[in-house]
């Protein structure tokens, strides 16, 4: 293990020390989105959303493509995705009751 590794791994819990910027790469497991669609999804200011985009890519955890005159975000690499999915698990191994305090049912999550 080098500095840079674990500086790589801070700068990815940093982006995950943030809700809104977990439920964004969240998001992006199912497919690239516009910034009106993650809008819409999370339901929080245009700057907000913008602000934790610019600090995603920073990161170098989210990759963005124009369209047009439209910018789609995605995770910058796909294996990101499935390391997501995974932490999401370990999460509920760890603390399997975390989802009945956060409501999670109630918003139709499945936690997986």
């Amino acid at each position: 293990m080098t500095l840079s590794h674990t500086a790589s791994v801070s700068r990815f819990g940093y982006a995950l020390s943030d809700e809104t910027r977990a439920r964004i790469l969240l998001e992006l497991r199912g497919g690239p989105a516009t910034p009106s669609e993650l809008l819409d999804i999370l339901g929080v200011s245009k700057q907000l959303l913008s602000n934790h985009l610019s600090c995603l890519r920073g990161c170098g955890l989210v990759a963005s493509e124009r369209h047009g005159r439209h910018m789609r975000y995605s995770l910058a690499v796909p294996e990101l995705g499935a390391a997501l999915g995974s932490l999401v698990q370990l999460v509920l191994e760890v603390d399997p009751h975390c989802c009945e305090s956060a409501g999670c049912a109630e918003n139709g999550c499945t936690c997986s």
